[in-house]
Order: structure tokens, then C-alpha cells, then sequence
């Protein structure tokens, strides 16, 4: 069996999904694939941290400004994918209060919402906060669920017309010509596609898949730690004011907390080695703001490898810096193929508008992005969110224990 779509997507976490979303509302016909179920990858073994921009506004401007206004948007339009928690970043005792004063300043002039209060004002808030935090600022972070976020968005694109391919990972590419005239299908899908046009949305492994086009794509995956325990008391987002660091995100579920988390390079996004050092390390540091989850029962363990394109990463500076997504054109090596990589799932929509915006360019679609103003379906419905989750097999460790619940 064969297709022939205007544009395959292949990688079926976030971005993709949200690419394969935004091309179908254009009308453009899209199929998406994924070797695994949705977000089997980074994206469900992300932390779920819906950024408001402050982890970002002293360092990069822009990136915070999106943050807040992808934040905004997913707020309208994903309903039950996200949870309304807030978000507190807390200055400890002995931690640079220039550091803070600084994020704070960065923040306003940005536009993002801010509240400082005292230590005293921050613990009677958050019960279970450390006597150390001095002062604290809110701000408007959320909890996103991945799974559910991919699954809605993933259900968008088909009813707007994409196929989508879940186990249907990419085996082979024939190019010729500059351009890549079929690509074969393994798993449950088996067939030869012959797209016009192919989007690499596929992570961490984006080098890989670029590579099976003869294109060289250099990337730079680091792998982090989050460590979920059981905790019901915790009621936002809480962020160390400090330098980012291991161990300085806690971010609240229902009856647990997940604690993250590290960044260590690795050589291989599928075969890396994990440390007991990391959970040690990630479970001391988030003490330092909630002491309780020091000694609270794990709940499950898990590491996800963030897909960090090597040359905005040494350009960058590494660790601190805002990620922000890059879009690369592969013409003229393969005058058909683009890679999506870098970015957060914050502004994963925003990547994907990009990436449709660049497709339907080079296919002659004159259609503009609705995705910011199209309420994802099922929403409102947490069961019918949970059952697009289990048909697409894309329940991730991220919301493992929200899923169904």
C-alpha cells in the first residue's frame, strides 16, 4: 500500500503533533508518524512545567516573551490539559539576592505578572515551605499534561482531514534528484509513502532521521532526571531563585510532586547510562524549598533527553540559557525536507506554526495559522482527553498518575 500526501511528519510527540494540526486546518494533507505511541519521547518524560516566561526573562527576552504568550494561548485553548497551579520562585538564605532583584526587573519590563512577598507572606501560602526562603515572587506558571496536550492536538489534526500513524516507524528514505521520493514505513503502518513534502519533528533523534536523507544534522541531547514522590499539599509550581541548576523545579499533581531535575550530556538519546547520583542530588536540592519530599515515598523514576541542536547550544553558552527552537530549510542538499529541533513544550504550537508556515511556502498553500485561536477538542472533558490518550498508546511518565484519574 502506498500515499501520497502533501507533507509527512514524522515524529509524533508535540511538535509534531502540532504541525500535522496546523497544516490539516490550512488543508494541507498531512499523515504523521511515530515509531512509538504518541509523545513516547521527549515530550512525555518532560516535567509538565507550563512556563510563564520568568525561568527565562533575565537571560533571553524574546524566549520569556513567547513563554508568556504561548502560556496564554494553551490556557484558552487546551482546557483540562492544563492545570491553573501558579508559580512561586523562592530565594533561600544564602542564595544572591541580586540574582532575584534581577529576575524580577527582567520580568516586569517583559509584561510578565509578578508579586514579591516576604518569607513569612510565601510560607503561609504554601504550607511545608522551607523556614529558609527569605522572599518569593509569583508568577503565572502552570502544569500542563503532555499526554493529553499531544493526544487532543494529535485528534485535531484528524479531524481535519491527517492520518495519523502511531507504531509506524521510518525504515527507510529513497532521495533522488535532491528530493526524497519515498520513504518506507515498518510496524503497524508497512507501506511506502511518497510525500512532497517531509518535516523531521522526531527530538533527540532528529540527527538520525536526517541522516537517513543524507543530511547532516548535528545535535547536542543532555538527559534529566525527575523523581516523583508522594505529596498532596503542594499547591504551585515552585522554582528556585538561583543560577539554573540541578534539583530546582518541584511541580505539583494531585497526590504527588515531580522533582527535576539534571542535565548531562549524552552520547545516544535511546542507550545512555542513568545515575543514582542524579535522583540523589534532584531530591537533596528540592528539599531545600519543600523538606517534606525528602523523605516522602518515591513514587516512579524516569529520564527524558532534551533535543538540543549542537551548534545553538555552543553558541549559546549551555546550561542557563533560554532553549529556543530552530527550523532548518535542508534545501538544497533535499529540497523537500525541514527539521524542527530545540524548543520547549511551553511553545511547541508556536514551533509548529513556524515549521507549517515554511511547508506551505514550498508547496504554494496560501493559508494562514488558526491553531492560536482553535480550542483543542474534547477539552472540556477529562475522560474523552484520557481516551484519546489510550487510542493513540501516548500515556507518558510525565501525567502517568493523572491519566484516567
Amino acid at each position: 500500500m502506498s500515499s501520497q500526501p502533501d507533507a509527512l511528519v514524522i515524529g509524533g510527540g508535540a511538535t509534531g503533533a502540532g504541525v500535522a494540526r496546523d497544516l490539516a486546518l490550512r488543508g494541507v494533507d498531512a499523515t504523521l508518524v511515530d515509531r512509538d505511541g504518541l509523545s513516547a519521547g521527549t515530550s512525555g518524560r518532560s516535567h509538565g512545567l507550563l512556563h510563564s516566561g520568568a525561568r527565562y526573562a533575565e537571560s533571553d527576552a524574546d524566549g520569556a516573551r513567547e513563554c508568556l504568550e504561548e502560556n496564554r494561548t494553551l490556557r484558552a485553548i487546551a482546557g483540562e490539559c492544563v492545570r491553573e497551579t501558579r508559580g512561586l520562585f523562592v530565594q533561600l538564605s544564602g542564595d544572591d539576592p541580586a540574582y532575584f532583584d534581577e529576575k524580577c526587573v527582567a520580568c516586569e519590563s517583559i509584561g510578565i505578572p509578578v508579586e514579591v512577598v516576604d518569607g513569612d507572606a510565601a510560607e503561609a501560602a504554601v504550607p511545608g515551605l522551607s523556614e529558609a526562603v527569605e522572599r518569593a515572587m509569583w508568577v503565572p506558571d502552570a502544569v500542563v499534561s503532555p499526554s493529553r496536550l499531544v493526544a487532543a492536538t494529535a485528534a485535531d489534526a484528524r479531524a481535519n482531514g491527517a492520518r495519523v500513524r502511531p507504531h509506524a516507524p521510518v525504515e527507510s528514505m529513497t532521495v533522488a534528484d535532491g528530493r526524497i521520493e519515498a520513504v518506507e514505513l515498518g510496524g503497524d503502518a508497512a507501506e511506502t509513502i511518497a510525500p512532497t513534502y517531509v518535516v523531521n519533528a522526531t527530538g533527540p533523534y532528529a540527527g538520525r532521521v536526517a541522516a537517513l536523507a543524507g543530511v547532516s544534522l548535528e545535535m547536542r541531547p543532555t538527559r534529566g532526571v525527575m523523581v516523583s514522590v508522594a505529596y498532596d499539599a503542594l499547591d504551585p509550581v515552585l522554582n528556585r531563585c538561583r543560577e539554573p541548576a540541578d534539583g530546582d523545579i518541584v511541580v505539583p499533581h494531585d497526590d504527588e510532586v515531580v522533582l527535576g531535575t539534571t542535565s548531562v550530556p549524552v552520547d545516544d538519546p535511546e542507550d545512555y547510562r542513568t545515575a543514582d547520583w542524579e535522583i540523589e542530588r534532584t531530591i537533596a536540592e528540592c528539599a531545600t524549598m519543600l523538606p517534606a519530599v525528602a523523605d516522602a515515598d518515591p513514587i516512579r523514576t524516569w529520564w527524558g533527553v532534551r533535543p538540543l541542536y549542537e551548534p545553538d547550544e555552543a553558541a549559546r553558552g549551555g546550561r542557563g540559557i533560554s532553549r529556543g527552537f530552530v527550523l532548518l530549510d535542508h534545501a538544497p542538499a533535499v529540497e523537500n525536507l525541514a527539521s524542527i529541533v530545540g524548543g520547549k513544550l511551553t511553545t511547541y504550537r508556536r514551533m509548529a506554526e513556524a515549521t507549517a508556515d515554511l511547508v506551505c511556502d514550498r508547496l504554494g498553500v496560501d493559508a494562514t495559522c488558526s491553531t492560536a485561536d482553535e480550542r483543542l477538542p474534547n477539552a472540556s472533558d477529562p475522560a474523552a482527553l484520557d481516551a484519546l490518550v489510550r487510542e493513540f498508546d501516548g500515556t507518558g511518565p510525565a501525567d502517568a498518575d493523572i491519566i484516567g484519574n
